[in-house]
C-alpha cells in the first residue's frame, strides 16, 4: 500500500498506524487550516485527511468508519455511515462527518490533528452475474426478509 502525503503536518501528527496489535483499523487526522464546528443535524461536512492511497490490489477497498467514542460518547459520525474508497481511486481520503445530536445540542469541534475517523481494508470479491428464471439453490429462509426470523 503506497501513502502519498498532502499535507506535512501529518509527518508530525503521525503517518496511519495501528494502535494496537490488535487494531482493525488505522487513525485518520483532520487537515484542515482552522478549528470547525460541527453543529448538531446540520448537512454533513467534508474533512481532508491529507493523505491519498495506492492500493496496488484491486482486490481490497478501504472503509472509512466512525470512531467509536466520538460517535458514542460525543454524537460524531459519518454523514454517509461509512465511505468507500475504491482500490483504483488515489485521490486524497475525504471524511464526511455530520453531528448526529438533536437539534439545540452543542456544536462538537474539530481542531486540525484531531483523529477523527478510522480506515479499515478488506478484500473484494468481483462475482460474475448469470441471469436466471429461477435459483439453483435458496436457503431455509428463502424470500423472507426485514424481521422473518422474528427479529
Amino acid at each position: 500500500m503506497q501513502i502519498k502525503v498532502l499535507d506535512a503536518r501529518i509527518f508530525d501528527w503521525g503517518l496511519p498506524q495501528y494502535q494496537s496489535a490488535g487494531a482493525a483499523g488505522v487513525d485518520l487526522f483532520a487537515c484542515m487550516d482552522a478549528p470547525v464546528q460541527v453543529l448538531a443535524q446540520a448537512p454533513a461536512i467534508l474533512i481532508a485527511s491529507g493523505i491519498a492511497l495506492n492500493f496496488g490490489d484491486l482486490a481490497l477497498a478501504g472503509l472509512v468508519l466512525p470512531r467509536s467514542g466520538l460517535g458514542h460518547k460525543k454524537g460524531l459520525v459519518l454523514g454517509n455511515s461509512l465511505g468507500l474508497i475504491d482500490p483504483d481511486y488515489t485521490g486524497e481520503v475525504l471524511i464526511s462527518l455530520w453531528n448526529r445530536n438533536p437539534p439545540g445540542s452543542a456544536p462538537i469541534d474539530i481542531r486540525p490533528g484531531d483523529r477523527i475517523a478510522q480506515l479499515v481494508f478488506v478484500p473484494i470479491l468481483r462475482p460474475e452475474f448469470e441471469v436466471v428464471r429461477a435459483f439453483s439453490q435458496t436457503g431455509a429462509r428463502g424470500a423472507g426478509g426485514f424481521g422473518s426470523t422474528g427479529g
